[in-house]
């Protein structure tokens, strides 16, 4: 049997011609959105999955278990955690993987997990998943699964990228057990994603040691279901805090001259600090400085003693990231010296930029091709957001992709971070189906031996 082509692996080439069971409706397996649109007479859906060997298989396990990973995803919703608080999700998660047969290890600090499935051997790919929530109020109405913790929801989609990554392994621990999975899957379930840090906690705890590859899928309601955003290179951005102090004197607004003019001062590293920094790195880089908080004084006729600006720096090159801190002490010392106050500075790091490797963007893309509509490949934009599994991309190579959670056809928009936050439940199975894929093309590619014959069979149940 040769080899079918760059990133599909053996059984999953697309066929020739459709046959009358190429489509899994008549199953009554929900169809994926986009793939199953166009009716099988027309092409659509048979023509690119009809001989494929893992779409079936992914329909009969979520024909068993779609049911199941829906109830766990809106209990998750009904029951959100905070950051390092995900006491109650992860023994939910470490209970269920248990019942699979698989050894969950617990992260030191008592919430997040990661577990192996599959040959310790060769190559080993992981599927990450963020676990916490947010602290903001459910504001929705007229669903079962509302929360119930006060100021408290899911509006991120965490839960449902805990649901998917779960599902994903679930199948993957079935292709183990049968002897057919050509390598390791390490599930990584990440506290503290919103904190940030849970992501350098993963790795202080070997939960990336050894893994040759990562991929995470994040909620995106901008895209409809059955949909995927890829895109190479930066995705989402570095996002560090930033506290500078100015002190002086103080004195009268009558004699500025005999004092140092600390508002006046603040105001000068407020407004020149970002013009300046972005001047100092590659435009491409899109690093730039917006203050959020800028206190300083309590009446009108007294120059203070002291003021603070508090704000955030963002970028989406890694290099300019790195620099950025000496950077901006250096230009802060400038401005201040030239109004004679001292100035100091607090630089917090969040997260770095989350950069996709090229390889992983393609596998995610053969991957989706073999189990949803290639038309449902969609390019996605850069984000000046932050996403800590960049932490990850730092020492491996990986990608991070969109998956469409909006209904097709739904009014008004919607975005993350909202109280009223919600996902259309069908984007589970494409979650499962995407991540699953994702990493047994993964695997596949790592361990073809060139041009040789593979294994017949090989990564199929």
């Amino acid at each position: 049997m040769t080899h079918p082509g760059h990133g599909v692996m053996p059984g999953l080439e697309p066929p020739t011609a459709p046959g009358p069971e190429g489509s899994q409706d008549d199953a009554g397996v929900p169809a994926v959105s986009g793939a199953a649109a166009a009716p099988s007479g027309a092409g659509g859906a048979a023509s690119v999955l009809g001989g494929a060997a893992l779409q079936p298989q992914l329909d009969a396990f979520l024909t068993r278990h779609e049911d199941e990973l829906v109830a766990f995803r809106r209990d998750l919703h009904a029951h959100p955690e905070l950051g390092y608080a995900e006491h109650r999700t992860t023994r939910l998660i470490a209970e269920r993987l248990r019942a699979a047969g698989l050894e969950p290890r617990i992260l030191p600090r008592g919430t997040g997990l990661f577990c192996d499935i599959g040959p310790a051997d060769g190559t080993t790919v992981a599927l990450r998943a963020d676990i916490d929530a947010l602290p903001l109020q459910d504001e929705k109405e007229h669903v079962p699964y509302r929360s119930t913790v006060p100021g408290v929801a899911h509006a991120c989609g965490h839960d449902a990228h805990t649901t998917m990554v779960l599902g994903a392994g679930l199948f993957l621990a079935q292709q183990a057990e049968a002897g057919l999975l050509p390598g390791r899957v390490r599930l990584l379930f990440q506290p503290a994603e919103e904190t940030p840090g849970g992501a350098l906690d993963v790795m202080a705890a070997g939960g990336i040691a050894g893994v040759d590859r990562a991929f995470a899928l994040h909620c995106d309601p901008r895209i409809e279901v059955g949909q995927l955003g890829l895109r190479t290179g930066p995705i989402t951005a570095a996002c560090d805090k930033v506290y500078v102090k100015v002190t002086g004197p103080g004195g009268h607004t009558a004699r500025p001259h005999l004092t140092a003019d600390l508002v006046y001062a603040l105001a000068k590293i407020v407004t020149e600090l970002p013009s300046a920094l972005s001047r100092r790195v590659d435009p491409r880089s899109s690093l730039s400085l917006v203050w959020g908080r800028i206190s300083a004084g309590s009446v009108a006729n007294a120059i203070p003693d002291d003021g603070i600006a508090e704000g955030t720096v963002r970028c989406l090159d890694d290099d300019a990231w790195h620099r950025a801190p000496e950077m901006m002490k250096a230009l802060l010392q400038s401005v201040a010296a030239a109004y004679d106050v001292e100035a100091s500075l607090e630089y917090v790091r969040g997260v770095p930029p989350t950069v996709n490797e090229a390889t992983s963007v393609q596998m995610f893309r053969d991957a989706a091709a073999q189990v949803i509509d290639e038309e449902g490949v969609v390019p996605t934009p850069q984000s000046l957001g932050g996403e800590d599994f960049g932490w990850y991309l730092e020492s491996i190579p990986g990608a991070l992709a969109r998956l469409g959670v909006r209904t097709p056809g739904s009014p008004g928009e919607y975005d993350l971070h909202r109280g009223d936050f919600d996902i259309d439940e069908r984007c589970l199975a494409v979650g499962v189906r995407v991540l699953a894929a994702t990493a047994l093309t993964a695997l596949w590619e790592a361990g073809r031996p060139g041009d040789a014959e593979p294994i017949e069979g090989a990564a199929l149940a």
